[in-house]
């Protein structure tokens, strides 16, 4: 079985080669440009540090790509059908439209003929296709600082709960009853910009920066692997944690108490643990850690599961630099990277 440092290798190589034996078989998102491609993508090629690879097309819209116009991601390799060309142009011409009957009739086609294509050539609807894109749209609005409800109204949502029922699709349903179970999300500002922290009452399940790009896709994986709808409000994980990243960021307190849910392979698990026992103040190389976790030919897959974290901060995946003394990568942004080192470098090693 292939490892998921050896994966990404591989999808990368044949995306640079543009291998039509793996059409189909994933996309690619470019995180400097915000599109996704298919793997023959004419475009010129980007570092690997910038591209995210995705199984499916949902998955990309999930976290906010947007299709590629040079090689077309959504259209079948082989040659699209008229009715599909129409409609995601008709979508990319106007993403912000709310679809209805009479626009699939004046555009002379059928909705149930509409219905059945995409659903075998994408694994979803149209609707569900062109709410995920608007969705897309809202949520870079939202994480740029635009209130909720100035993100509703730009994305063409004329009631909230217009809007709750497309962004249900990324929070999940809300429970129908007060005893169902339910993840508790909240935004918390912090120095270095808002955060997204969610948790049930017993433990604090992600912590991110809203500005994270993928961070849709991992809240989907999330609920998910909980099997529960995730809705605004607060939680004693969620409070415990505003209070310790107050200290964190006054650097009077570099000690997180508040009780974590870990969600990740064991492998993935053992380098967690391991980020934990790391002093602030200090860091570790990536080969380091990998001999940590009496895994020292795992460099790669070190790599891989320290980007994978999904509790920023409190799982100090920052502390983690190359072995020349480069940053290497951070999915909060090397800037803020930098920071939280020297913040952490400027108050000692404490706890």
């Amino acid at each position: 079985m292939m490892k998921p440092s050896e994966l990404t290798d591989n999808y990368y190589e044949a995306f640079v080669k543009k291998d039509s034996d793996y059409e189909g078989v994933f996309f690619v998102g470019v995180k400097s440009t915000g599109i996704f491609c298919r793997p023959t993508c004419t475009a010129k090629k980007p570092r690997l540090e910038n591209c995210e690879f995705f199984s499916e097309a949902k998955e990309a819209l999930l976290a906010s790509y947007r299709p590629c116009k040079r090689c077309n991601p959504l259209y079948p390799p082989n040659g699209e059908t008229e009715l599909i060309r129409v409609l995601v142009d008709a979508v990319e011409n106007d993403p912000e439209k709310r679809w209805r009957e009479r626009d699939f009739e004046d555009l002379c086609v059928d909705p149930s003929t509409v219905r059945r294509q995409f659903k075998k050539r994408f694994g979803m609807t149209f609707v569900e296709y062109a709410r995920s894109r608007r969705m897309g749209i809202a949520m870079k609005n939202i994480r740029s600082g635009d209130k909720v409800i100035e993100a509703q109204i730009d994305t063409g949502y004329e009631s909230g709960s217009g809007f709750r029922d497309a962004f249900s699709r990324i929070m999940g349903e809300t429970p129908s009853s007060p005893e169902a179970a339910a993840l508790s999300a909240a935004w918390l500002d912090t120095r270095l910009g808002p955060m997204l922290a969610i948790a049930d009452e017993d433990a604090l399940h992600l912590l991110e920066f809203v500005d994270r790009r993928g961070l849709e896709r991992e809240v989907e994986k999330l609920r998910k692997r909980k099997r529960c709808g995730i809705v605004p409000g607060r939680a004693g994980p969620i409070d415990s944690i505003e209070s310790e990243l107050k200290g964190f960021f006054k650097g009077e307190s570099f000690s997180f108490e508040t009780p974590l849910q870990l969600h990740g392979s064991p492998f993935q698990q053992s380098v967690w643990r391991e980020l934990q026992q790391i002093p602030p103040g200090m860091t570790l190389s990536y080969s380091e850690l990998a001999k940590k976790v009496d895994r020292p030919k795992a460099v790669r897959a070190v790599a891989s599961a320290n980007g994978a974290n999904q509790l920023a901060l409190v799982v100090p995946c920052h502390r983690v630099i190359q072995l020349d003394g480069g940053l290497g990568g951070y999915a909060g942004g090397l800037v803020r990277k930098q920071w939280l080192l020297d913040h952490e470098a400027a108050h000692g090693i404490r706890k």
